[in-house]
This record gives C-alpha cells, structure tokens and sequence, in this order.
C-alpha cells in the first residue's frame, strides 16, 4: 500500500527518538521502488510546508523535537516580529529586530525557539523563510537622482524597495512593485514597477492601494463571467422543494443593502408557542463545487465591503441576481424551519430545500418605526406585514433572555459608518445604530445557524464549525486582578470561567462608571472566532455546536454548510467516499477560511480608519469633547463624542507631571499630583496632527498642550524680575497665559 504524508508524520511522532535519516524513515514501510520515490518527494514537500525539518546533515524530525516554531511572521514597525504559530501547537514567538534576518512581514518561516520566558513567552530567531507573502507590494514612489525607490504603504514593511531602471511614475505615485530580489542582511530588496495607480488623494485609487495591498482579488476570471446565470427560476428547479411563495416571507436589511440572502416569517400557534422560518438563498444550487465559480469563491472566501462599495465573494450576477431574494420575485432558498416555546427554547427543527416569493423589502428603519415607534404612515405601507412584526419582537425577546441565561456574552459595541458626498470623500462619521430590528434578524440567525450544526452532527457529517474557544488562563487571571480593583470578583478555582460567570459579572457593571472599561477589557481578553473541522463550541455565544449557514452570498463556509446538509437531506447520510473527501479538506479549508476572513476585517477596518484621517485632516486645530477609550504605556487613545473618531495623546504630551503606566488597572498615573485618566474619563482635546500615511491621529489635552505651561511661567518669572527693579511691565493691553489660565498682570 503506498505510502501517504499522513503515514510519515505519524511514523515521526510514535516512532523518532531522535532525527532520522531518509533511508531510516523509509525502512519502516514496505514499498517498491516507484513508491519509494513518491514518498521521497512527499517527504520533500512536507520540509516545504514546514511540516518537516531537515537538518544540515539530511536527517529529518519534527519542528516540535527540535524546538523550532513554524509559523506566519507578523513583522512590527519597529523592526521586530512574532512568529504566530498554528492553534494547539505552542505560544507565539517573539523575534527580536536583529534575528529577523531575511523575512518580511506575512512571510512562512521556521524560527528556532532559543528562550522560554515566564508564562509561556517565547524568543528566538528566524532560520529559513518557507513561503514569500509578497510577491508585489503597493507603495509611494520617491525618485533618486541616479535610481528611485517605492516606500512600502504597509509600516510593517519595512524595507524601502530599490527601483533600478528609469520609471515614468512622479514622485509620491502610488506603485505596485514586483520584487526581483529580496532582502537580505546587507541589503534592501529590489524591484520593478508594474502599475501606477495614480495620485493617493484620489478615492478610486485609495481604494486599489487597500485591494493590491492586502492582495484582495477585486476583478473576476473572465472564465468566471462566461458562465450564463438566469435570471428566474427554471420551471424545473421547482420539483423536489416545498412551496413556500404564499407565506409571507420578508428581508430585512439596511438602505444601502444590494444583496439579500436571508429572509423570515413567524406564525403564533397554541400555548403560546411561535414558528420561525428562515429562508436563506440557495447558492449551492447555482454554484457546483469545483466549478470555475466555485474556485474563485473559494480563493476570495468572503465578500470585502468598504464605504460605498463591495468587493463580492461571487459575481454580480448571482450575489445581486438569481441569489439574491428580492422582493415579489420567484428565488431558490434552503429553509430551515423552527418551533420555539414561550421561554425561547427550540422545540423541533426542520430543514429542506423551498421555492419562495419575498413579500417585501424592508430596512431595520422602517422595522424600528413600525414596532419601536408605532409610526403609522409606515404601518400604513405594510398593514398586512405590521402584525407579523409585533410577533418576530415577542420571539426576538424571548431567544435574547434565552440565550442570556444560559451565559451568552453580548458585547454591543458600536461601529464606524462612514457618509460620502459624491465625489467618494467623507461627509461625516457616525456611530452605526442598532435597534430591535437589527436584534430581531441577528437572533433568528443565530437560532437557524445552531439548528442546523445540531442536525448536521447528530447526522455525523463533516463541516466547519464556527469555533471561539474560551480566554487563556494567563489572561483571565490577568482580569481577575484588574476587577479587584473595582471590588468584582471572578472565581477561576476550577481552572477555567463559564460564560455565565462572565456575563452574571457585565451584569453587575452595568450602568456603574467602570462598566464601558470592564466590557473593553474583558473584550480585548477574548480569542478570536475561527472556522474549524473539530467542535469546540462557541464561547461567546455559550453555544455547544455553531456553524455559519444563513450568509452564503458572502461567506464560503456557509455555501459549504448548504451542500452538506443538501446531501444529507437527500440520503439521510453521507456516502463514506462524501465523508473521507471532506475530513481530507476540511482542515485546510477552515485555516484558510479563517484567514481570509482576517485578512477582509483587516482591509475593511484600514480603509475606515483612512475616511477618518481625511475627515479630521482639516480640523487641526479644534477641540472636541471625547472619552478616553484605551490607555497603554506610550498615552491615552481618546474617542470623540460628537465624532465617532478615535486619536492618541502621547504620554509626552502630559507635560503636567511625569506619568508612569498602571498595567493591571489599565490606567496612567501622575507621579507628584497622583492624577489619574482610565477608560470612560472625560477629556477635552485638541487636534494637533493628522497622518494619512500611517492612519494616526494626534490630540493634545486642550488648555495642557506641550510648552504651554512653561511659557507661562517664564513670563510670569520675566514679570516678577521686571517688577523687582521698580519697572512697570510692558502688557500692552495683552493678556498673559498663566498656568493655562487667562489673567491680568498688574504690577
């Protein structure tokens, strides 16, 4: 039987006491010499993973037995790294500047771990980059007299780019660059200009420089565009699905939503119980797997969305045609069907393939002025839908205090929305509201996407969970210290925290002057979602099983769910050729996944912060009341109140006292007049720097800028000299600054 990478890993995890040599590893397994040949470049492969390590001598082991960390490097600006090694397989490994040798930030690299600091911290060197994450790289072109060079646009790049032949891009263009030669420890790398975007303060090409940046693909293969893509239902799509096109089935989404991938409809029924349907459009009906389509989803993973535009996971054609559940028009959608009690609790689930008819399109507005604010013009559009309303609120409310007793957090924090004008430039930036429309769909979703993991594994089928594990325990003891503060109490004798404890904890906080800082900091405390293959449940949402099912326009795991359960509704199980495949690519697929949707959050949130920069560039100089939201060692971030902006006060700026850094209280304390600033303080402050380049606001606390106080004093020194020697001060009708206060000077 030939040999497969799964046989050569697992032979090196039981078997080697020590690194193997080729000809010892191949012993082990009685195959012909065409095999043996097959497994020799297996193993080849598995050292280009990084899964493997050959040493100088050719003998092979395991990173692990060797302490050496394979992983992606997040590179600071600073010039210092962490290696981010794969869950379950060790710490992060902190490089410092000088061991960094020839990687680049996003670059596969082996690293040897060469020091264990206390709690786990690990510190090392890079030894071998296995994977280049740079190909291109976007930047600003600056021209040299005799050669020019491309100043990356991501600071943590941090190797300017040598441009060696004649370019017709201007000075401070915006490029891609091919690098020709990387990096080394004598020298900067080099490469070729490809494109020019264009000028930076262009928003067509702010938006390019983000794509290209984060290499998000924004055009489609025209293989992709090719493929035709009705645009109603075939008359023969209908057999095998329920018709569902005479209940009343609504969307409910905000204004500017194109796409509409979700739908639902309750109906009362005895005892107080309460049917829910959610319809989600059925993607995987016009997108087979491992079609050019299907690829292409695939590569993208999730769709991106920036202010006043979408980069989509599929092409219009389907997000905003066929897939897309408009109203009054016949589409294509798996249901999943509901009963819920009068506590929120799910009585019964049923799944299966429908054709529908949305009865209407509605946005959270309109849905908060019928239900919240009882408008009646806008009950009178919708008399026959307004009733249904009142009874999605009922089930809403009952699946939130649900959800709440059995622990789940709810962290409502509230998002960036950026308003353009029409040439593409900020208009003003608000906080995003959420109402009880927003909650009544965010809680039939959640509802739908449980249901369906729990059918999907009582039927023991393979898919990608959504997954948050809970908090490490180094930084839950690290939480438990900073609320003793604040006489709270966090019990960790187990050796772990259920969900409850910590929401039974915000419960407490709330309304109380320290409940905005316990929520961030308990936040900030929290791992981040991902998509896997094994269950870990949902933390957060104190959840034993989740998946992602009801956005599968956007998300590929969701479109991944849809064919799942299509086949086991189909056979009641899945054939084991079905299950081998799967369990074979899922865990890849979930890394991948995950990583994409990392890599979308990031883009999404650069091109926020750049509308904000733009939008304050011109405000130098104004004060704006705000709260501080953060406080680290090097100052204070401060959020505005009438602005939904977010800007420094560096501690150099404190020039009021020398400031030294609380860590386990998360605050700043002065160390001769003991002033003190935390989250939720009230500041005022003053826009002193704006800096696009890197996204970065700068605020001085007004009436405390830098030097102001010691101007003040020197002239009330120069006064008082002027004053001993029987002069009379020069005021000239002015006012003196003293201490920040106004005040006449009289001798």
């Amino acid at each position: 039987m030939p040999v497969s990478p799964v046989d050569l890993l697992k032979f090196l995890e039981k078997h080697a006491r020590r690194p193997l040599s080729l000809r010892e590893i191949l012993d082990q397994f009685p195959v012909s010499r065409k095999e043996r040949q097959a497994a020799v470049r297996m193993l080849d492969a598995l050292v280009h993973e990084g899964a493997v390590v050959r040493n100088r001598t050719g003998r092979y082991s395991l990173p692990r037995q060797i302490n050496v960390a394979v992983g992606t490097i997040s590179a600071h600006r600073d010039g210092y790294g962490f290696v981010s090694v794969p869950s379950g397989e060790g710490s992060d490994v902190f490089i410092p500047a000088r061991f960094m040798g020839e990687a680049m930030h996003g670059d596969k690299v082996m690293a040897r771990v060469e020091r264990r600091g206390p709690g786990g911290k690990s510190e090392g060197r890079i030894l071998e980059v296995l994977e280049r994450a740079h190909l291109t790289v976007v930047g600003r072109f600056e021209p040299g007299r005799r050669f020019g060079y491309v100043v990356p646009l991501d600071p943590r790049i941090t190797h300017d780019i040598f441009i060696a032949e004649d370019s017709q891009a201007q000075a401070g263009q915006i490029v891609i660059v091919c690098i020709d030669v990387y990096p080394s420890r004598t020298r900067n790398p080099e490469g070729t200009i490809v494109e020019i975007l264009g000028d930076p303060d262009d928003p067509e090409v702010e938006i390019l420089t983000i794509v290209h940046k984060y290499g998000l693909p924004y055009r489609f293969p025209q293989e992709v565009l090719d493929i035709p893509v009705p645009d109603q239902v075939a008359p023969g799509d209908r057999r095998g699905r329920e018709d569902l096109r005479q209940l009343p089935l609504v969307t409910i989404d905000g204004e500017t939503a194109r796409d509409f991938d979700d739908a639902v409809a309750v109906r009362r029924e005895s005892e107080g119980q309460i049917r829910l349907w959610v319809a989600i459009a059925d993607v995987a009906h016009y997108v087979a797997e491992g079609t050019p389509t299907d690829l292409e989803a695939v590569e993208r993973a999730t769709s991106v969305y920036f202010p006043g535009r979408c980069i989509p996971m599929l092409p219009e054609a389907l997000s905003n045609g066929i897939c897309s559940l408009n109203p009054g028009v016949e589409r294509l959608a798996m249901t999943a069907e509901m009963l819920f009690d009068r506590h929120g609790k799910r009585l019964e689930s049923r799944f299966y393939p429908a054709v529908m008819r949305s009865a209407a399109r509605l946005t959270y507005t309109e849905v908060r002025n019928m239900v919240v604010m009882e408008d009646r013009e806008v009950i009178g559009r919708y008399p026959a839908i307004y009733p249904d309303l009142k009874v999605m609120e009922d089930l809403a409310l009952r699946l939130t205090g649900m959800r709440r007793n059995r622990g789940s957090l709810d962290f409502d924090l509230p998002e960036a929305e950026v308003v353009l004008d029409l040439r593409g430039r900020p208009e003003d930036i608000v906080r995003s509201e959420r109402n009880l429309a927003h909650r009544i769909i965010e809680e039939f979703m959640l509802a739908a996407n449980e249901a369906v993991a729990s059918f999907l594994t009582e039927h023991e089928a393979p898919l990608l969970y959504r997954v948050h594990e809970p908090p490490e325990m180094e930084k839950l003891l690290a939480y438990q210290e900073f609320i003793a503060h604040f006489n709270y109490g966090l019990d960790l004798s187990r050796g772990s925290v259920m969900p409850a404890q910590l929401q039974k904890l915000l419960a407490e906080a709330e309304g109380k002057p320290e409940e905005k800082l316990l929520n961030r900091v308990l936040l900030r405390s929290m791992k981040q979602a991902r998509y896997a293959p094994e269950n870990a449940g949902h933390f957060g949402l104190a959840a034993d099983l989740y998946c992602h099912f009801t956005s599968p326009i956007r998300r590929y795991p969701d479109l991944l769910v849809h064919r799942v359960l299509r086949e086991v509704l189909q056979k009641d199980h899945l054939p084991a050729r079905r299950r081998t495949h799967l369990q074979r690519v899922l865990p890849r697929l979930g890394e991948h996944t995950s990583q994409r949707e990392r890599r979308a959050m990031e883009a999404e949130r650069e091109i926020i912060d750049l509308k904000k920069c733009q939008f304050m560039e011109h405000r130098t100089g104004e004060e704006f009341a705000g709260l501080v939201s953060g406080v680290q060692p090097f100052g204070l971030f401060v959020e505005l109140e009438d602005i939904f902006v977010e800007g420094l006060v560096h501690i150099s700026t404190l020039a009021d006292d020398f400031y030294h850094y609380e860590e386990d209280r998360h605050r700043m304390v002065g160390q001769n007049r003991r002033r003190i600033f935390q989250v939720g303080d009230a500041v005022r402050v003053r826009v002193v720097k704006v800096n696009l380049e890197r996204r970065e606001i700068d605020f001085h606390l007004a009436g405390e800028e830098p030097g102001e106080k010691e101007k003040g004093k020197r002239q009330e020194e120069k006064v008082k000299r002027k004053t001993a020697k029987g002069k009379r001060p020069e005021t000239k009708g002015k006012r003196l600054r003293s201490k920040g206060k106004t005040s006449n000077l009289e001798p």
